[in-house]
């Protein structure tokens, strides 16, 4: 019985500790976090499932390019009319990319001018119809597999590109990562209401300046994140504009009931004019 209560004793007190190591130590990245968000009811429902669109004479093409974990990756490019190393990625919503990313991108290419868009998949060619669908799509998402993708479209631009990054919510915590990845290629990264980086070890190696899209009803996205993040690259001495709009989470797009047109032409006119300023 003495044998059966120590092993049992052992045992508890391994369990306890593991535990302990996974919640003080195992901290969650910063996409994971903004991924949890899916589980959260009132996050779900306050994305209205979008309208089905078609994109009529489409300016740019599909491409595949590998990525550094043996597989493809995938996305909407329009190439600049007279050939540059300027890069724009476009990261979208966590519907996935369908054909409102691929009018927004060709609406901000016609913005920029001469610069190459690129709209990159996240989902590997899933898209999203319904709010369940989004949510499973975001969840399944990996870091691992999405850093394996943006570094495949950071190779498929090559050495020589100099890189602006864009997203909204889950493309906007992805926009962040995407400019961390790009190294000293990142010129400028632009985020709609997504989750910033946490870990002030990554912060330290951000090249690009930050234009933070703030919308100050957020419930998810709110004034303890965006203060913390002030914060953090306040520290490190790292370029960042915060643009508040008094409106609320997902207000840039239009298939959201509480979209904003006047906050969302408002918002594209400052990140355009904030990618031409670093771009260059």
């Amino acid at each position: 019985m003495k044998n059966i209560f120590t092993t049992f004793s052992l045992v508890f007190l391994f369990a306890i500790n593991s535990f302990a190591q996974l919640s003080c130590c195992a901290k969650p990245s910063s996409t994971n976090t903004f991924a949890m968000f899916s589980h959260d009811k009132k996050f779900v429902a306050s994305h209205l499932e979008p309208t089905p669109f078609v994109l009529a004479n489409p300016m740019g093409k599909e491409i595949s390019f590998k990525t550094p974990d043996g597989k493809e990756g995938y996305g909407y490019e329009i190439k600049a009319a007279t050939p540059t190393n300027n890069y724009v990625f476009v990261i979208h919503e966590w519907w996935g990319l369908n054909d409102y990313i691929k009018q927004e991108s060709e609406k901000i290419y016609k913005e920029l001018g001469n610069v190459n868009v690129i709209a990159i998949d996240m989902y590997d060619k899933k898209v999203a119809t319904s709010r369940d669908s989004a949510g499973k799509y975001m969840k399944s998402l990996t870091p691992e597999r999405g850093e394996a993708i943006i570094k495949g479209a950071i190779s498929y631009v090559g050495a020589k590109a100099s890189i602006a990054t864009i997203g909204w919510c889950f493309g906007g915590g992805w926009s962040m990562q995407a400019s961390l990845l790009a190294g000293k290629q990142g010129k400028a990264c632009v985020m709609y209401y997504g989750m910033p980086e946490e870990k002030i070890e990554k912060l330290k190696t951000l090249n690009a300046p930050v234009l933070f899209v703030w919308a100050e009803k957020d419930q998810w996205i709110n004034k303890d994140v965006v203060t913390k993040f002030e914060t953090n690259m306040k520290a490190e001495n790292k370029p960042l504009e915060v643009k508040k709009y008094d409106a609320d989470h997902a207000f840039a797009n239009p298939s959201n009931p509480k979209y904003s047109k006047v906050f969302a032409d408002d918002a594209m006119k400052n990140s355009i004019a904030f990618i031409k300023k670093n771009l260059k």
